[in-house]
């Protein structure tokens, strides 16, 4: 007999996997009256104002805008999804489209500052409070079911990241129909052969597993990304180079820490999962086929 619990959980997964209502996606007040009023803003603003890291200009105390050539409607679909399902605190997204090549992201400034910011003066139960509750945020993420097998944006489309020697020419890459052809990409189509080295052939049966489903991952939980206000942490943001991945995908990059970020891989392991053989074998993946820094 089902509990009320079974139904809420089947109707939540059901929610999810129905790609053909996704309130969350697509252009978000795409009208003429916002966007006159948003082009005109960036227009005027864009000389006068400085820019934050990955093209944010801001707008007032309340409001910012991301927006660029590079830039997706996914990044603002993803956000809203995350709002949706989840408890997870991210940026409010009010208006959100394409002009002539161009994305435009206007979305809520989250309260706070950048995690990392006095970090090594915090107090071990501090930090430990913080990391606790990024912990619980990261597992309602990945409790989120996926729509199939597919490795893609939110929105089933191309992935993005701006890492260096990443694949593709313009740093998007994908879709891809399951994990297996994910990682076919990822090592340029080779194969396992007696010529090569045992450390690839281990790598490439690694990378043909079989596999779960993905998981809905942020792709890039670097402290410099988490925001934070006292105790409390106020939001997860750059929520661009997310998308459904192999589930050891979000453990992997988020320990290719940033140069102005090395403290942080020593606080990893506390919020996720650690997973030694999978960061082993993206460490083979990235010296045979690039990728990270």
């Amino acid at each position: 007999m089902s509990t009320a619990g079974d139904v809420a959980s089947d109707q939540h997964t059901e929610a999810v996997k129905h790609s053909a209502d996704q309130p969350w996606s697509g252009p978000v007040n795409d009208t003429w009256a916002y966007r006159t009023a948003v082009l005109t803003a960036v227009a005027v603003l864009k000389h006068s104002r400085r820019h934050q890291s990955g093209g944010v200009l801001m707008l007032s105390a309340h409001l910012c805008v991301k927006y660029g050539p590079s830039k997706s409607l996914a990044e603002a679909s993803a956000m809203r999804f995350i709002a949706h399902y989840t408890s997870v605190p991210v940026p409010k997204v009010y208006c959100a489209f394409t002009h002539h090549g161009c994305t435009f992201i206007v979305m809520e400034r989250i309260k706070g500052h950048m995690l990392g910011k006095g970090w090594v003066f915090r107090s071990e139960e501090s930090k430990e409070n913080l990391l606790s509750q990024l912990k619980s945020m990261v597992d309602q993420i990945r409790q989120l079911p996926a729509p199939g097998p597919a490795v893609s944006n939110i929105d089933g489309g191309p992935l993005y990241d701006p890492r260096p020697s990443m694949p593709g020419p313009d740093l998007h890459f994908g879709p891809f129909a399951t994990i297996q052809e994910f990682h076919n990409y990822l090592r340029n189509g080779m194969q396992c052969h007696s010529d090569l080295p045992l450390e690839v052939n281990e790598l490439i049966r690694f990378h043909d597993g079989p596999w779960d489903d993905p998981v809905f991952t942020h792709g890039d939980l670097s402290s410099l990304n988490i925001m934070c206000e006292g105790e409390k942490i106020t939001g997860i943001v750059d929520w661009e180079t997310s998308g459904w991945f192999p589930d050891y995908w979000e453990y992997t990059v988020t320990c290719q820490v940033n140069p102005q970020n090395l403290f942080w891989r020593e606080e990893i392991d506390k919020f996720l999962k650690t997973l030694p053989r999978e960061l082993a074998m993206d460490k083979i993946r990235r010296e045979w086929f690039g990728g990270g820094f």
